[in-house]
């Protein structure tokens, strides 16, 4: 059977009970499992996989994404594998902007580089060590639904660590269940909360490459990246490659589009890539020589293209609830912070005495959520609408980027990395606009 990090052994009998089921143990699945079996809470955590396991992403992390590190308790020594970086550089019209990540009250003033393999596994097992009991191999397959419609549980199949199904299956009850099981989020979909046509959505590629440049201090960021169209004339794509040290000779380079663009699922992108990256230095060694492995892809789920995120006894955070940045393709940093904000809601709901008082607690998710995120995403899909035209693109890379005062503030806006505090004037403007654009 499959073991938990601690050790328990699943069983087929009764079903196992808890305070909560939080099904998909990501970034944001482990961080509430964490919070809630700190806030002593009963948590069953399952996993589909078993770690450690891969997942398409840049490995890149914002300040955003380290002050959330930094809220959970994680420990992030470099001579563990914690590859620190100063800030972001940008290529693109024939230049070469690099800028430092803002200094301010609100972030810490570095990103880091970790994969994903290793990433996710140190944030389940942290989880465990507060607590939380996870449960790997455990493929969720179904709601279980209670005489008023709301969810009580789930039903389970067991999957072996190479993937197929065992046969057996599992039961598990709760009287809340959360869903972190990504951008096609299963649970969510059979509880009849399907996507939102009019939130914008990402499509990103990566591969790893052993390379020189794997030490790099600075994030890298291209912002030109051309398709054709179907008459051979060339497209600039709204969206840009990136090139991310991993710290252990190899680089993570991948691209990130958005759905803005009438080119959108009509493009190869991993093509795309494989042009892109031929026309880099010989030196920098990305070529099909040093590739570790195939170009994998995954897709964006943007702007809360998923809600309500709470109703029925289903709670949604992360990718499963669409709160990727438009602006960036960061998903990392929003999966933990709508993590730490469910499980303040979700500790607060089970401190009540009765039914009716938890349930009005647990309502107000969606509206933290849309306090927290919602105007700041608006602006992020009214942006990814306009850089969908290729004209808007190609001007704001012409006259943005020669401007190192704008493209400061630009890194600021992008990255979500105002100063909540006060700070200086464009802190202010920042926080000012998020407040005053209506809520996703």
């Amino acid at each position: 059977m499959s073991q938990s990090l601690s050790g328990g052994a699943l069983t087929t009998s009764a079903p196992e009970t808890a305070d909560v089921i939080v099904v998909g143990a990501g970034p944001g699945g482990s961080s509430v499992a964490a919070y809630l079996a700190m806030a002593g809470l009963d948590v069953l955590l399952l996993e589909k996989t078993h770690f450690p396991r891969e997942k398409v992403c840049g490995d890149g992390l914002t300040p955003r994404a380290v002050r959330e590190l930094v809220s959970l308790g994680i420990a992030m020594p470099e001579d563990d594998g914690w590859i620190k970086n100063k800030g972001l550089r940008i290529i693109g019209g024939g230049m070469r902007l690099q800028l430092d990540w803002p200094d301010n009250a609100s972030f810490p003033p570095y990103g880091l580089v970790r994969t994903r393999q290793d990433f996710d596994d140190i944030l389940a097992r942290h989880a465990v060590k507060q607590g939380a009991q996870l449960r790997q191999g455990v493929n969720v397959v179904a709601p279980v639904r209670g005489s008023n419609g709301h969810i009580v549980g789930v039903e389970a199949k067991e999957m072996g660590v190479d993937g197929r199904a065992t046969g057996a299956t599992m039961s598990y009850r709760a009287p809340l269940v959360i869903a972190a099981d990504g951008n096609s989020s299963r649970l969510s979909l059979a509880m009849g909360r399907e996507k939102r046509e009019d939130r914008p959505m990402g499509v990103a590629v990566r591969a790893y490459y052993t390379s020189p440049r794997h030490d790099d201090d600075y994030l890298e960021s291209w912002l030109e990246l051309w398709s054709k169209d179907a008459q051979g004339k060339r497209v600039l794509l709204p969206g840009y490659g990136w090139i991310f040290g991993v710290g252990d000779g190899t680089s993570n380079v991948g691209l990130g589009i958005l759905n803005t663009s009438s080119a959108f699922g009509k493009t190869d992108y991993k093509e795309v890539m494989r042009q892109w990256v031929a026309t880099m230095p010989d030196e920098w060694t990305y070529n099909e020589e040093t590739i570790t492995g195939p170009i994998k892809g995954a897709a964006l789920p943007m702007g809360f293209n998923r809600q309500p995120h709470y109703a029925d006894g289903l709670l949604l955070v992360g990718d499963a609830g669409g709160m990727v940045n438009p602006f960036n393709g960061e998903g990392i940093a929003y999966a933990m912070e709508s993590a730490r904000l469910a499980a303040e809601v979700v500790a607060q709901a089970f401190a009540r005495t009765d039914d009716a008082s938890r349930e009005r607690v647990l309502q107000s998710y969606p509206q933290v959520m849309r306090d927290a995120l919602g105007g700041y995403y608006t602006l992020g899909r009214m942006f990814a609408k306009m850089i969908g035209n290729p004209d808007v693109m190609r001007l704001a890379v012409k006259y943005g980027l020669p401007r190192k005062t704008m493209m400061q503030f630009l890194l600021k806006v992008m990255a979500n990395l105002g100063d909540t505090t006060g700070g200086r004037i464009d802190d202010r403007a920042l926080a000012l606009l998020s407040r005053m654009t209506p809520a996703a």
